[in-house]
């Protein structure tokens, strides 16, 4: 049986490992999660050093070794340039790697659906022209993300007793729950009420809007959304994320002095 496997893989992040060499954390379209120690990465004339740099796509040969794969081979696919070119893209789309990397497990069922989603929204951000475009784009990779990672939102029934209920002209967001709160529930749950969010009717029809179609399918807020919805929207799901994360976020703090 052979030892050699290849995989198509974003990087999320990497570190140092000795003088010359980094532990490279990916995401690959057949195996989920993944590490693999790209050998002599660090040197001026490396081969590899460009390709192993976080936010890059790559085509990878890996040998499997006792703890650590090691990267044999490296043919680039996508460098998303236009990340390294605007610090609230470059930032925006660490956290989405982070996320992925938070929430990412080994061997993962839905390995090929998360590369293609996280390919998509690294795409997306790269080409975004402006700030809405920016926001509305990592708002449907927060979505559509937790959907796959089993904490989805629920946004049609009470996320506590799962009734149905009248449109309002404001909702409760509960953080915790993972959803809106009939008004009943909101009342009885005293103990979450420091971890609910008011929100306009409106934002949760846009919200199920986009949690409904696929990512690269327009709606019609794609055209009518402001960035102030938008960052509201962002920050509300940014909190969602973390919250439901066993692990935290570093990039949160860039995020803040960017916004």
């Amino acid at each position: 049986m052979s030892r050699n496997y290849t995989t198509n893989a974003i990087n999320l992040s990497a570190y140092d490992l000795s003088e010359n060499d980094k532990i490279v954390v990916m995401y690959s379209k057949e195996k989920g999660l993944i590490k693999g120690v790209a050998k002599g990465c660090k040197k001026p004339k490396s081969k590899l050093g460009a390709m192993m740099q976080a936010l890059v796509a790559n085509r990878i040969i890996l040998n499997k070794g006792r703890s650590l794969d090691i990267i044999s081979q490296s043919e680039a696919v996508e460098s998303f340039k236009g990340l390294k070119k605007d610090f609230n893209k470059l930032s925006l789309s660490m956290y989405c790697a982070e996320i992925v990397s938070n929430y990412g497990i080994e061997e993962d069922s839905n390995s090929e659906d998360i590369y293609n989603l996280l390919y998509n929204v690294l795409s997306s951000v790269a080409e975004a022209k402006t700030t809405t475009e920016l926001f509305l784009s990592v708002m449907k990779f927060q979505l559509k993300i937790m959907d796959m990672a089993g904490f989805q939102i629920c946004l049609d029934l009470c996320s506590n007793c799962g009734s149905h209920f009248n449109e309002n002209n404001s909702y409760k967001f509960s953080i915790s729950t993972g959803g809106i709160l009939c008004n009943e529930c909101y009342k009885k749950l005293t103990a979450i009420r420091g971890k609910t969010v008011s929100i306009n009717s409106k934002i949760v029809k846009f919200l199920s809007a986009i949690k409904k179609t696929d990512f690269k399918e327009r709606t019609k807020y794609d055209d009518l959304v402001t960035e102030k919805i938008c960052i509201i929207c962002f920050n509300l799901l940014k909190d969602y994320i973390s919250y439901h994360s066993s692990k935290k976020f570093k990039t949160v703090e860039m995020l803040e002095l960017s916004l």
